[in-house]
């Protein structure tokens, strides 16, 4: 995977409001900890100082994504939820401690990634910790049937080059869904705004709008529906007679 020629960091040149002012360096300067104000709670997240595959901070698009997600909570209740690109694993923390929602982390195939997700899970009073799935996009997913009726996501749209190994991600997680219990599906369906399955993202403003249109041009090549729910969010679906091909 390429690596960012600039740190996440520079995106927080201007302190921002959802975070604090004090930091804890450990001794060995390997993470910073941070508080960071969501919506009716305050979460104290250890971050890594640097990380190649920039899962180290808080992109600015998890608070954005949260600020809509609040408004109301049917478009998540009672889901099966996976998220790509967890990075630190505030989002999925911030969404189990709120709403007790049935939740699974997921990102590059990294231990130290899955291994500091489950520290902010403890930290954050989130026991046992969350399911953890590591994962590279395109590659083949660890598990061969897709559990999960909504997978979100915020900033992940940095890397083009990595644009088709995502969209084969989503074409598996989205194609190969089965719902467990049809009755209990039909039944939650008629109270969600979002169909099952679904793709929802979100992202502040990092990528130019041709990188923009590549994404989700691929996304609509490889079979999906792509939908602009408002502020920056999408909402990503399978066509009713979508043959993915670039799973194949």
């Amino acid at each position: 995977m390429d690596i960012a020629l600039f740190s996440p960091s520079s995106l927080f040149h201007d302190e921002d409001a959802t975070s604090s002012d004090e930091e804890k360096v450990d001794d060995s300067q390997t993470y910073v900890e941070r508080s960071h104000q969501f919506p009716g709670m305050e979460l104290l997240v250890r971050e890594f100082s640097f990380h190649q595959m920039n899962a180290n901070l808080l992109w600015p698009g998890t608070f954005a994504f949260v600020d809509w997600l609040v408004q109301d909570k049917s478009k998540i209740q009672g889901r099966r939820i996976i998220e790509l690109g967890s990075g630190a694993g505030a989002l999925a923390i911030f969404l189990k401690k709120l709403y007790q929602v049935d939740i699974t982390t997921s990102d590059y195939d990294d231990q130290e990634i899955e291994d500091n997700i489950a520290h902010n899970c403890k930290v954050n009073g989130v026991t046992p910790v969350l399911p953890h799935i590591k994962h590279s996009w395109g590659d083949p997913f660890p598990n061969p049937h897709s559990e999960w009726d909504l997978i979100i996501a915020s900033d992940i749209l940095l890397y083009v080059k990595q644009y088709p190994n995502l969209i084969k991600t989503l074409c598996f997680l989205l194609n190969s869904y089965k719902p467990q219990n049809t009755a209990t599906h039909e039944s939650q369906d008629t109270h969600s705004e979002l169909p099952r399955p679904a793709f929802l993202m979100s992202w502040r403003r990092r990528i130019g709008k041709e990188d923009e249109s590549l994404f989700f041009t691929g996304c609509e090549t490889a079979g999906l529906q792509v939908q602009h729910l408002g502020s920056r969010v999408y909402c990503i679906t399978p066509t009713k007679s979508a043959i993915c091909d670039i799973c194949d």
